[in-house]
């Protein structure tokens, strides 16, 4: 791809008048690709077909349309018509409507200006926020402001020494700790964690906490991660923190890295702001927990009792057994369905509040009441035999896509769904993308339970890199979807969010001035209590 240097033919169009020429006509182009693909999904939801644009040469489905920034010729890449029409009518560009990327035909190749790069982001932001209503009040999105640095924000950043943050940092095995090294990994590469802890949320140098704070640790973690230092760090503190915090965990023996996951969410929900026992909105809620609904139903007399639960993330069953060939292959989607499938109860399970008699007939099925920012999934590869022996593993290959639509697996779509066969077909609540999750991590084990070791697959910005503990190479998503995955995580692409709400961290902080204030007030009521005994006694 050219630079600012490599084609000066872009320069020139780049500081015109963006309300005409190849300017108005390219931010029009990308608004309309936003428009359309939004139509297409919820065409999708209601099953209406959409009309799709094609070529103006060969009139093939056009689903990455490039168009001609100065007439109205949209046409195909791969077979070169796009790159024909701008030689034969003498036009000079043509953009690919998807990424905004501009093609110059005298350059015979893709071009770059920072112009246009902010030209395409301010089209698309401005596209998603007219096409998004937010789901219960049907309100347009708030409109997006780029941040500007106030004057505090210029104070903070004056002698300060910018480095490098590459991101990409290998982790040293202090000891068969690869089930370690592989979850800090998942947890330095999730969008959400990263943004909180390098945002100076929690500072470990003003830690009120002792000793063994989890949450110090992992500001520690993404210090030492996001540094200019090349070679591997070794988060032996992190380490000890665990041994101590979880006796379980403790030692030199290979460990199972699900289960170093949940402890660790624990303990950080516990040391982090906004920790609560009941609708806690720490960083680990905020990120990870969605709600679990169970739904009884007595078929003797229809009733159905709801339970709500808690969850952190998702572990689900495998097709096969222990020692088979990985011949029987398993989907993501496929596991998600067994899950969410109605299951038949056994007479003395279930008593019935209704009829007030143990039904012979009950089914359960679980749903996704609630979706959470960051998916976790767990797929169940250890299973103890019948014997109660030594634990073995299930090697079959699991098939999981970088993109996961969790939309027929929530409460919400499920009720709707049953009730389409007494009415017409239902559509999605709210805009489908707030299903759309996209995939940035996965855990893989190799080898056998006693003899195993773990490595992950992590995305960084847009491309892909493998973790094994401190070698880090470059990898390929294709290599990421057909490994042999034990945890993925996905993360939401829009994330739900409440207008002119005040972020946790700040309801913290001003708590804490409150409380500073009233401890303050109570000391100068006491040092008054005391000038006033003292006054008393002396008359």
């Amino acid at each position: 791809m050219s630079g600012i240097q490599g084609c000066p033919h872009i320069g020139v169009v780049a500081t015109g008048d963006v309300t005409t020429g190849p300017l108005r006509k390219f931010k029009d182009v990308v608004t309309w690709d936003v428009r359309r693909v939004q139509s297409m999904k919820n065409a999708a939801a209601t099953r209406k077909k959409t009309p799709v644009p094609t070529c103006g040469t060969c009139q093939i489905a056009l689903h990455r349309p490039f168009v001609c920034l100065h007439c109205s010729y949209a046409g195909c890449w791969n077979n070169n018509h796009v790159s024909t029409h701008l030689q034969d009518s003498q036009h000079s560009f043509c953009a690919d409507v998807k990424s905004g990327s501009i093609f110059c035909v005298e350059c015979r190749d893709f071009i770059y200006h920072p112009k246009i790069d902010e030209l395409y982001l301010a089209a698309v932001v401005s596209a998603e926020e007219q096409e998004t209503r937010f789901q219960v009040t049907k309100k347009p999105r708030e409109r997006f402001q780029s941040w500007v640095p106030t004057a505090p924000d210029v104070a903070a950043l004056d002698n300060s020494v910018t480095i490098p943050c590459q991101g990409r940092r290998g982790l040293l095995n202090l000891g068969q700790t690869c089930f370690m090294n592989v979850i800090l990994q998942s947890f330095v590469h999730n969008p959400l964690l990263r943004n909180y802890f390098l945002g100076d949320k929690h500072n470990h140098k003003q830690c009120k906490l002792e000793e063994d704070c989890t949450c110090c640790e992992m500001d520690k973690l993404f210090a030492e991660i996001f540094s200019d230092e090349p070679t591997a760090y070794g988060p032996v503190t992190f380490l000890i923190t665990t041994w101590r915090k979880s006796a379980e965990l403790a030692g030199y023996q290979q460990q199972d890295a699900h289960e170093f996951f949940i402890s660790t969410l624990n303990h950080i929900h516990s040391t982090s702001r906004g920790s609560t026992n009941v609708s806690c909105n720490c960083i680990i809620h905020s990120t990870f927990a969605g709600q679990l609904q169970s739904d009884v139903i007595c078929e003797r007399c229809n009733n159905v009792t709801s339970t709500v639960d808690p969850m952190l993330d998702i572990s689900l069953e495998l097709r096969g057994k222990a020692g088979e060939a990985a011949a029987t292959e398993n989907t993501l989607t496929g596991c998600l369905k067994r899950y969410t499938q109605p299951e038949k109860l056994g007479p003395k399970q279930y008593s019935c509040s209704k009829c007030g008699k143990a039904a012979h007939e009950v089914s359960k099925r679980l749903s996704i009441r609630k979706l959470p920012p960051v998916l976790s999934f767990q797929f169940k590869r250890f299973e103890q035999k019948a014997d109660k022996s030594a634990a073995r593993k299930i090697d079959t290959r699991i098939r999981f896509p970088a993109t996961l639509n969790m939309a027929p697996f929530t409460t919400i779509v499920m009720k709707a769904a049953e009730k389409e066969n007494n009415g017409p077909p239902f559509s999605y609540p709210g805009p489908p993308a707030i299903f759309e999750y996209d995939l940035f991590a996965v855990i893989n084990h190799e080898g056998q339970i006693n003899n195993g070791h773990y490595t992950n697959y992590a995305r960084y910005e847009d491309e892909w890199y493998r973790f094994d503990d401190t070698k880090v190479t470059p990898a390929s998503l294709g290599s990421v979807l057909a490994s042999h995955a034990y945890m993925c995580f996905y993360v939401k692409r829009h994330l739900d969010y409440k207008p002119y709400t005040t972020p946790t961290y700040v309801l913290t902080r001003e708590n804490e001035v409150v409380r500073e204030k009233e401890m303050e007030r109570e000391k100068e009521l006491a040092r008054i209590k005391e000038v006033e005994e003292a006054l008393l006694a002396t008359v």
